[in-house]
């Protein structure tokens, strides 16, 4: 099971700039979270000290057995949770996935000149919130509150101990893994309370969703944080996080690892238009090692209102709102009375890719909003050449396209680590491969004449 802003895994958890005239080209494809089987996501609204946070999960397998603890900096009320939408995401994913576009170069023989351009409220039975708040009492734990949203059992808990906690955890059927006593103690150090959800079977059953929804929690804090730690205590291998801010400022990044900027504005060969998953996902891997592995990176940052290209809609200002973006409704009121349109420039989006693990992110993720209002985009240009009837002299332009799918080829070699004569051998140069396509009758009568 995976969820996250301190969720994941079986177990649970929590858990090159360039201005936009640069930016035009045809969209082709994009590399949304669908790359990778188990990719965690995480929406952070952010302004001042309130944060709305929506929590995907990926979790497979029969609904009783989901159970999700989360670590959050402060006392929860039912009216702070909300059971959101799964689309919303995947809207969000889609528009800010790093994108491939493509270029067709204009006809050498023709001067050409470029333009650009909350639900149901409802608690548990008391018989059994009493039973639950008595073993608890024993251990140390305290029930500070209990709440069903949509298909979910919720409780908030506080403990004195963590050894105590994590008994009563183990005992009600929540998953922590093993070793996940220091970290726990970490948090309520902190004075960290727990959000704590199981799905209610029956209540599933009346909405009838088949699948489950994401959760959605308000509150105040000064803390701009994902804990992400418990995740990391037992798992095998190394996770895939995603993390969408929006907010009002600007773009977001980690105040306790480095953020770093995807490369972007590359030229890759054609043929990257058919692997552009792999292209991506050994591109990735390789950036993190050059990080050694213990970097947070940007893939986009954009003002809402619009993008370019786009790789999907700007989301609405009714899908920003039910995402939490909670100021959009602030927006004044016309004269009459009636709303002023809610308008999405006033968000701004940032898309995190992190892989991490218990060695290279030991801390949870601390966030900070910058006035840094620059578009950025993972961005891979494919550029085809023009392969129209001459009407002139095209050896010099033939012999600038080969050139240019030289230098594309060193460029992915660079990106990724694949072999280059692995790469240059899927590129047709062009005017090499001619005398292999030209049908040998074309030829046979336009040989020059030999001497009478």
């Amino acid at each position: 099971m995976r969820l996250f802003i301190t969720t994941i895994t079986a177990a649970m958890t929590l858990a090159v700039t360039t201005t936009a005239q640069a930016f035009c080209g045809f969209y082709v494809s994009r590399a949304d979270t669908s790359l990778y089987n188990e990719a965690s996501q995480v929406v952070l609204v952010r302004d001042e000290n309130r944060t709305v946070i929506t929590m995907a999960n990926d979790f497979q397998g029969e609904t009783k057995d989901f159970a999700v603890v989360i670590p959050v900096p402060t006392f929860i009320e039912r009216e702070q949770i909300n059971v959101g939408e799964r689309s919303l995401i995947d809207h969000l994913d889609a528009y800010t996935a790093p994108r491939l576009v493509e270029y067709h170069d204009p006809d050498p023989c023709v001067r050409y000149e470029y333009l650009s351009k909350m639900q149901r409220n409802s608690a548990l039975p008391s018989a059994a919130v009493s039973d639950m708040a008595e073993q608890a009492g024993e251990l140390g734990v305290t029930i500070e509150a209990t709440y069903t949203v949509g298909e979910y059992d919720i409780l908030i808990l506080s403990a004195q101990e963590s050894d105590g906690l994590i008994t009563w955890l183990k005992n009600n059927d929540y998953r922590i893994p093993d070793g996940a006593e220091a970290v726990v103690r970490s948090y309520l150090r902190q004075d960290m309370r727990f959000f704590v959800a199981k799905v209610n079977i029956e209540e599933q059953s009346k909405l009838g969703f088949a699948n489950l929804r994401p959760l959605q929690v308000a509150y105040e804090s000064n803390r701009f944080m994902l804990p992400i730690r418990l995740g990391t205590v037992n798992a095998k291998e190394q996770q895939e996080l995603y993390v969408y801010t929006l907010t009002r400022t600007g773009r977001v990044e980690t105040t306790n690892y480095r953020t770093v900027k995807l490369p972007s504005n590359t030229e890759v060969p054609e043929f990257v238009e058919d692997e552009f998953a792999d292209f991506y996902r050994a591109m990735f891997d390789r950036q993190t090692g050059k990080e050694n592995g213990k970097a947070v990176f940007l893939e986009y940052a954009w003002d809402m209102a619009w993008c370019d290209p786009c790789a999907a809609d700007p989301l609405s200002a009714d899908q920003l709102l039910k995402l939490g973006v909670f100021w959009i409704g602030d927006q004044g009121a016309q004269s009459g009375g009636s709303k002023i349109t809610p308008r999405a420039q006033d968000v701004f989006v940032t898309r995190l890719h992190v892989r991490y693990d218990q060695d290279h992110f030991p801390e949870d993720l601390m966030f900070q909003e910058t006035g840094d209002r620059q578009n950025f985009q993972g961005r891979y240009v494919i550029r085809r050449p023009w392969k129209g009837q001459a009407t002139c002299n095209t050896d010099d332009y033939e012999a600038s396209v080969r050139e240019r799918q030289e230098s594309e080829a060193r460029t992915l070699a660079s990106l990724t680590g694949w072999d280059l004569d692995e790469i240059r051998a899927k590129i047709p140069f062009l005017g090499e491969e001619e005398e292999e396509t030209t049908p040998w009758w074309k030829r046979l009568w336009s040989r020059p004449q030999a001497a009478q």
